[in-house]
């Protein structure tokens, strides 16, 4: 695997990274810059893998600057892979491969919607990645979906893919590609196919755990214990939103690669662009149903509760209307009028306190029987 960075001279990935993925980091923005900074560490390659394939095998170039030209002369594609680039280190690359200006700008910027632009006889790409992130247990506070970028230049004998984000590598991807070498024959627009089959697997991978997340809270609504779940509810609703806004978008783009004519995309493969667009509308749908299910069971929540407040009341008002007799009568006898005859009798303490004793009982019960207790 060839390495490269923006100098002249290339840089070797970093030992602690076999796989080629780049370790996450931050690099802190320039001063006076107006467009962001890269994310990656100063030790980290811009470079995460470059070559050339000619009949679907790989190549390797004497240097990966000469890489388009060794690909042009031998009838192969460049499939350059970069990671969190700056604005000065894709300029120069994009003066090499000759790059749209207003594509470059956007593959600088992060937090890009997915989408397909044409640029003169090239296609610029958006996808969103999307990971699930494990947790014990789903709290009000949990990060449940974690988001990423790829942007894909294609070119008619070049593909550059610009990853943001840590999570997402592509090493895997490549080489499980570089194994299916009738589909790397069919040009750059395989490795485009595989990109957005692959995000799209990664999605029907999230969306299935996040489904176990939904079905735990529903169970734990509807158990017989009396639990407060709204602060889960909401915020797994909010990382479900996360996952929804990668999904949706991306029908329209995979609609245009199966349906459309695209100059850098040859018509072979448009079926499995299609297949792409049907498992993404599938997961789509997927997260739609469970949107709406959480929203319900969101409501089923506030009802328990509020039904919950409704009985607490009810029994506080059951338990204040018992007391409130043996209170009156204390009251009564507490104004010390001078002529109550009952006072002088020997049977009167006894007959008041079972006359407090039976309406205590005849309340209580009928507060039984009426559900308030």
């Amino acid at each position: 695997m060839s390495s490269d960075t923006s100098s002249s001279v290339p840089r070797p990935l970093p030992p602690s990274d076999p796989d080629g993925s780049p370790a996450p980091g931050v690099r802190p923005r320039p001063a006076g810059s107006t467009r962001p900074a890269s994310a990656r560490a100063p030790d980290i390659d811009l470079v995460v893998d470059c070559a050339v394939y000619i009949a679907g095998e790989r190549h390797e170039p004497e240097h990966p600057h000469q890489a388009l030209t060794y690909a042009e002369e031998k009838g192969g594609f460049v499939w350059l892979g970069l990671f969190e680039p700056t604005e000065d280190e894709l300029d120069e690359i994009a003066a090499r491969y000759g790059l749209h200006p207003l594509a470059v700008e956007d593959a600088v910027y992060a937090h890009q919607r997915p989408k397909i632009d044409h640029y003169d006889d090239g296609v610029f790409m958006v996808l969103k990645t999307a990971t699930y992130v494990e947790h014990e247990q789903l709290t009000a506070t949990s990060e449940v979906v974690d988001t990423g970028e790829v942007m894909i230049f294609l070119g008619r004998n070049y593909v550059i893919t610009v990853r943001h984000g840590d999570h997402g590598a592509l090493t895997g991807l490549r080489r499980s590609l570089e194994q299916q070498r009738d589909l790397l024959c069919l040009g750059p627009a395989a490795v485009l196919y595989a990109l957005a089959d692959h995000v799209v697997d990664d999605f029907v991978d999230v969306a299935a755990q996040v489904e176990e997340d939904v079905d735990e809270l529903e169970a734990s609504v509807f158990s017989d214990r009396r639990t407060d779940d709204i602060g889960r509810l909401y915020q797994l609703k909010r990382e479900l939103m996360s996952l929804r806004r990668a999904v949706s978008p991306l029908e329209v783009p995979l609609q245009k690669l199966a349906n459309r004519q695209v100059d850098v995309v040859p018509d072979e493969m448009r079926s499995y662009f299609r297949d792409v667009e049907d498992h993404a509308i599938r997961v789509r749908d997927q997260v739609s149903a469970l949107d709406e299910l959480l929203t319900s069971i969101l409501q089923a929540s506030l009802a328990r509760t509020s039904q919950a407040d409704n009985e607490d009341m009810r029994k506080i008002s059951a338990y204040a209307g018992i007391i409130a007799v043996p209170t009156a009568i204390a009251g009564i006898y507490g104004m010390n009028f001078e002529y109550m005859p009952e006072l002088d009798e020997p049977w009167g303490y006894p007959a008041v306190l079972l006359v407090i004793l039976g309406a205590i009982v005849l309340l209580y019960r009928g507060f039984k029987r009426n559900g308030w207790l």
